[in-house]
This record gives C-alpha cells, structure tokens and sequence, in this order.
C-alpha cells in the first residue's frame, strides 16, 4: 500500500545535513555537549522558537506556539556521543579520538531540528510543541536529570515521544508497539576474596580464580534454571580482572556484568539468584564473595494509547504496510523510560537501512544514513499536526 502523504520537500535539506555532518565531527560525551547544545540553541533561535538552556547543565528546550489552544506535546532528541575510536574515513569523521557519534544522536539532534525549522515557516497546528535536546542519554541517565532539574514543571506536557534510528530495518519502515520496546538494565560487581599463594603450593591457598571461573559459568544457569520460560532476562559478565605475576595465585578477582529485563519482578528474581550463586559457591571453596548491583535505566515501556496514535502517524507518512508491530522488543536500554515513566509517550524506531558495510549500533564504522533526515522530519512534523490539530 502506498503512503497516504508524500515525504515533505524540504528546501533546507542540505544544511540540515551540514549540521549533522558538523556534530558527527565534533563528538561530545555525556554533560559535555557545550558545542553541539550552543549549535542547537542558535539554530533554534534562527528560526523564531523560544530557548531555554541550563537543564541537566547542556540541555536544550525549544518552544514553538501556534494558534490558541493549551494543549502541550513534547518530542525528544538525544546529543551526546560515545567514547569510541572511529574507525571511517569519510569527510565528516570524527575529530576528537577516542569520541565517535556511533548510535546516530547527531542523526536524532538534526532530525527534531529539522522538524522545528519545518514547523516554524509552516505553523499548521494549534497548541505547543516542545523540542528537546537531551545530553547524556549513554548511561548517564541525563532524561532523569533533566526531570530532576523541573523539565515537565516548566514545560508541563501532556504526553512526550521519542525516535531512534535502527540499522537492520529498512530506509523508510518504521517500528512502533506498545508496551516494553527496550528492557531496563542492572550492572552488578561481584569481589571474590581467597588466599593468596605460590602458583606452585596451590594447597597453601584459596584460588580465587577457580572460584570466580565456577561462578561465571553457574551465572550462566540463572536465566535458563531460575526463571519462568516466557520470562525475558540476559545475564552477561563483562569484565574478570585477576592477578599481575604468572607464579602468583592472587587474592582477589573481581567480576562486572549486566542484568536486562522488562519487569521489577524478574529483576528481583535474578538478583536474589545471583546472591544466592555467590554465597553456595563462596561456602563450597572456602571464600568470600560478595555482590553489589546499580540499578540503571528502567523499561521503556510505550502506553498504549500514544503507540497507537503513532502506529497511525506512521502509517499516513511512510504506508500502513511500511509499520511494524511485531518485532521483538530489544534487551538495550534507554533513558527516555525516565520520561515514560512521568508522562504518556511512545518510543519508535526509524529504519535506518543496512547501514555502513552491515554494521550495527556502537559500532566503529557506524554512520547515521542522511537518508532518514527526511523521513525523520516528516514523522515528527505530521505528529504535531496531528496531534494539536488545527480547528
């Protein structure tokens, strides 16, 4: 089936890819984002929108009122980049080692971007649309800041969106579904303490090694021994840092992973078999272990009624048959669960194609595809008009 509404031709498209391409170069880290907030506060500015700055200290807001009506929606884009060595070779790569715009929020920023410069010069709604750009969505939890700081008291939206491209589904498809799009995620960090000794005299001591290598592989039972079949969790160790000498049996080791799931109920569960791991293989070998978790990100948990008003905004710019609503909900995390978690919202992802050479989110060679910049702003243009229609 065909889409109901053409793409919208935007005039401005080369420089909305010049200034993608600009933060792509120019990556910033989570609460460092002065250059690329400062790029979208002038940007905003040129187009006529009130701009607030200083929320979760690099945050920006833009407001843009039309017609009369009270009615308040908010849509969200994240800015920050990755401590990751870029490994393309294009014009545009970055130029700060060690720093890369490897999941595609330089992509997310010029997109909403391009949508309040659209909605500016074309004001065919009736009500408020609130841009925001957050920093720190990569593990820092800058959404949760930014609430902190008074975002939803000063800008009291009645529901909030957000968009996220996607490498593996198509230019031009977009996911939309309610409920858990993206679990919530836990790390943990196991110390394991024995007894040092001579590599040789292993009788001397307690080998921490031996018992941290037998709890990573029983770590391995939790999902698959502990919880209900339907129930949906990963348990990853990440890291095993032990001993300096090749003669030393050392007296620590120390573990770090991950936990993901969809539900407080089974996050409980696993944390409570973990413990329970650590203290039977701990008695069975004579040492100590001990475990402490962090709880990070919540689910991203989309209601029902704003996904499917999105299935729907979907539908008439990409085609009812270009929407997606049975894929698999991902076991990454995202911070825009805060937001969720205070407002009405739903969390989409826009196909982004193959991507460079198949490559993956948070990958080196990853690059945003320019193509969506159009599909991005045709999204988020016809939700606002949809959304705060005009009478």
């Amino acid at each position: 089936m065909a889409a109901t509404l053409p793409l919208l031709d935007l005039p401005f498209l080369a420089e909305l890819t010049a200034i993608r391409r600009d933060i792509h170069a120019h990556p910033e880290l989570a609460f460092d984002e002065y250059r690329t907030s400062d790029i979208v506060a002038r940007e905003l500015q040129r187009y006529g929108l009130e701009v607030h700055r200083g929320l979760a200290r690099t945050g920006v807001v833009g407001v843009l009122k039309a017609g009369t009506s009270p009615r308040m929606i908010g849509l969200r884009a994240d800015m920050d980049a990755l401590p990751l060595g870029e490994l393309n070779e294009f014009p545009h790569h970055s130029k700060h080692p060690g720093k890369m715009h490897a999941c595609g929020h330089d992509g997310h920023t010029a997109m909403l971007l391009g949508a309040a410069r659209y909605l500016a010069d074309n004001p065919e709604f009736d009500g408020t649309a609130v841009f925001i750009f957050q920093p720190a969505e990569e593990s820092e939890g800058g959404a949760a800041v930014m609430i902190e700081d008074g975002l939803f008291e000063q800008f009291p939206v009645e529901s909030v969106y957000g968009l996220h491209n996607w490498p593996g589904i198509p230019v031009g498809e977009m996911m939309v579904m309610p409920g858990p799009v993206m679990a919530g995620t836990c790390g943990f960090e196991i110390k394991v303490r024995g007894h040092g000794c001579h590599a040789a005299m292993p009788h001397q001591g307690i080998d921490a090694i031996v018992t941290g290598a037998q709890l990573v592989q029983a770590l391995q039972t939790v999902v698959s021994r502990t919880l209900h079949p339907c129930d949906a969790a990963v348990v990853s160790v990440t890291q095993f840092h032990a001993g300096e000498a090749w003669n030393i049996i050392p007296e620590e080791v120390l573990m770090r992973g991950t936990i993901r799931t969809f539900t407080p109920a089974v996050q409980d569960s696993v944390e409570r078999a973990i413990e329970r791991l650590c203290s039977g293989i701990a008695s069975a070998n004579g040492a100590q272990i001990s475990v402490a978790f962090d709880h990070r990100y919540p689910p991203t948990v989309n209601s029902v009624n704003e996904a499917k008003f999105c299935q729907s905004v979907a539908g008439e710019v990409f085609g009812p048959d270009k929407v997606l609503t049975d894929i698999l909900p991902s076991m990454g995390a995202e911070d825009f669960a805060y937001m969720l978690r205070e407002k009405p919202g739903c969390y989409v992802w826009l196909g982004n194609g193959p991507g460079t050479g198949g490559c993956t989110l948070h990958n080196p060679h990853y690059d945003f595809n320019d193509e969506l910049l159009v599909h991005g702003v045709s999204y988020w243009t016809h939700l606002i008009r949809r959304a705060l229609p005009k009478a």
